[in-house]
């Protein structure tokens, strides 16, 4: 695993708090990687990335999920709308909550997700009271990862599902500059840790869960960070950063460090479905 002790929760918080601005103006909505098999617009290939996890995960309609890491709400108002999904958002920006609550109630979307402004690290949910957890690229924020899926584990129901996208480090052993190309990621995107693929599998197994199905999509989402490096590039965007603080002008500058992280293997893109066994 991969780790940025320097990072704070706090700044975390601030990051999402102003640039969700960013995410809307730069990506769109869905403020995840996008997931090409041919020459898809950007807007389109965010929703097969949300269209593929709820395939993998079987997510069935009218299914209770809880939504970790939420965003501006993109894929909980997908679920929601296709698969009629009662869906509870959380994410620890209180302008993202806002913003997924005004959108969802905007857009007509039922049955409409409820949003929460929480830490998903010290949430509450009842025990065994929900179908499915969704997060999609949350995980790489966490401090304690271990512990986070031990907590999910007791919201699921048995036999319950949980769908997850991240951002991974890659496998043992890494060079030295791989290994300093990951943690210019984690500094640039505020991450406190990334863990490997075998990191989360070995989380999940020990929080109780048996791992369905994993697998690598690094080829088919790195061109998301290619079309937002050109985006900034073509518009204004760095300089509305600048007046906003450096931490902004610090996470635009390290797009080209998350792409040639990807490109050496560095880090890698990941998705698990898993099922509570216990």
């Amino acid at each position: 695993m991969i780790e940025c002790p320097n990072i704070e929760k706090q700044v975390i918080q601030n990051h999402y708090d102003i640039s969700t601005l960013f995410y809307r103006l730069l990506w769109g909505p869905h403020i995840h990687h996008g997931y090409w098999d041919a020459d898809e617009p950007s807007h389109d290939a965010q929703v097969r990335l949300t269209q593929n996890l709820a395939s993998l995960a079987a997510i069935f309609r009218g299914a209770r999920v809880y939504d970790i890491g939420c965003g501006m709400g993109g894929s909980s108002q997908w679920l929601a709308k296709n698969l009629q999904c009662k869906v509870t958002g959380v994410t620890l920006s209180p302008v993202q909550r806002h913003w997924a609550s005004v959108s969802s109630w905007a857009t007509g979307v039922s049955p409409r997700p409820e949003f929460r402004c929480a830490d998903a690290e010290t949430i509450e949910f009842p025990a065994e009271s929900t179908d499915f957890v969704w997060s999609i690229e949350c995980t790489e924020h966490l401090f304690d990862k271990p512990k986070f899926f031990q907590r999910a584990g007791g919201w699921l129901k048995p036999g319950g599902r949980f769908a997850l996208c991240a951002w991974l480090a890659g496998e043992d052993p890494m060079s030295q500059e791989q290994q300093s190309q990951a943690v210019r990621v984690c500094e640039g995107m505020f991450c406190p840790s990334l863990g490997s693929r075998s990191d989360y599998e070995t989380w999940f197994v020990n929080a109780g869960f048996r791992i369905v199905q994993s697998g690598l999509w690094t080829r088919k989402v790195e061109r998301t960070w290619e079309i937002c490096k050109q985006r900034v590039e073509r518009t204004r965007v760095r300089h509305l950063a600048k007046v906003l603080g450096k931490n902004h002008v610090l996470f635009l500058d390290h797009f080209d460090a998350i792409l040639k992280a990807y490109k050496t293997g560095a880090m890698e893109y990941g998705f698990f479905i898993a099922e509570k066994t216990k």
